[in-house]
């Protein structure tokens, strides 16, 4: 599920850190990498939790409203489809979810009145009326609703942003990744599979693993090599007014380039210059595409690039 999207940012900005920190341990800054590729793999299981606990407040409200003195025949006989869908029913009791949780206890309790709110969204919409109306919804009738229900009200919601960023520090980075890897796990419930449904592993193997290991130690133990290389291209700049950020960008890519013989060059370009469109200064991405393609120019011409 942690593709190299996720892995290339977060070892940007653990090199950035490395730089910023008085106390210069390799380990210590390996661990914290894959602390917060971990936290990204947490936020995948939040997010499908909020599922469960949206789910879980519309019970709560049936049974409140049954519960009433005076209660009304819609409080007594309520529309229970939701409570029902066989797919949240299949996600609650999915065993590699509730062993996720066991080891890693996570919950929306602080965050009740977002999710009561959500909720009531949810149930005013056109969505939710059409599903309502179904006289026996089938299981594809239910995973549908949760997909259509989790684009429209959960992906790219903003308050919802500020929540986990509030979290985590490292959730504000990955929530548009990870939500789409969410609507991709959706899709590929099925009714065979009930409970025993895989859910998508932290790494897809563990070469891409290994390959966030590397790409931040070489980084960092080959320094000198790639500080030269940006500082001979840099000459007509004032090398200490580069923003240390793109600097910090360029050393990642050249450790990308130089270390990955089975990574074409132009997607690592590609994939550097988004990161310095986001994270670094307006000019960023033009200034890092120039100095890094012009880099990657001339040491093809000595072979010191070799690439399968």
């Amino acid at each position: 599920m942690i593709n190299r999207i996720l892995i290339r940012i977060r070892v940007v900005q653990i090199v950035y850190s490395w730089y910023q920190n008085t106390n210069k341990e390799l380990r210590n800054a390996e661990k914290e990498l894959l602390f917060g590729l971990q936290k990204s793999y947490d936020l995948y299981y939040y997010l499908l939790l909020l599922m469960i606990e949206l789910t879980r407040a519309y019970e709560n409200r049936i049974e409140t409203k049954r519960n009433k003195f005076l209660p009304t025949e819609d409080d007594l006989h309520p529309n229970t489809k939701l409570v029902e869908n066989k797919f949240v029913l299949h996600l609650k009791n999915n065993r590699q979810l509730l062993d996720y949780l066991a080891e890693r206890p996570m919950s929306w309790d602080a965050n009740e009145v977002f999710v009561k709110n959500l909720l009531d969204k949810i149930l005013a919409s056109e969505t939710y009326q059409t599903y309502s109306a179904l006289e026996d919804p089938s299981y594809a009738d239910d995973r549908e609703f949760w997909r259509k229900t989790f684009k429209q009200f959960i992906y790219a919601n903003e308050e919802l942003d500020d929540i986990l960023e509030d979290e985590s520090i490292y959730w504000n980075d990955d929530v548009e990744i990870v939500e789409t890897f969410v609507l991709k796990t959706i899709k590929q419930f099925s009714e065979q599979n009930g409970s025993g449904q895989s859910l998508l592993p932290m790494f897809k193997d563990d070469e891409d693993r290994q390959y966030a290991m590397k790409l931040f130690s070489d980084t960092i133990l080959n320094e000198k090599k790639y500080r030269d290389l940006i500082e001979k291209y840099t000459e007509k700049w004032d090398f200490e007014r580069i923003a240390f950020m793109d600097m910090v960008i360029m050393q990642v890519a050249l450790a990308e380039i130089f270390s990955f013989e089975t990574i074409p060059t132009n997607v690592t370009l590609n994939e550097y210059i988004e990161i310095a469109k986001s994270y670094s200064t307006p000019k960023s991405g033009l200034f890092v595409n120039g100095i890094l393609d012009a880099i990657v120019n001339d040491v093809k011409k000595t072979n010191l690039i070799f690439k399968n």
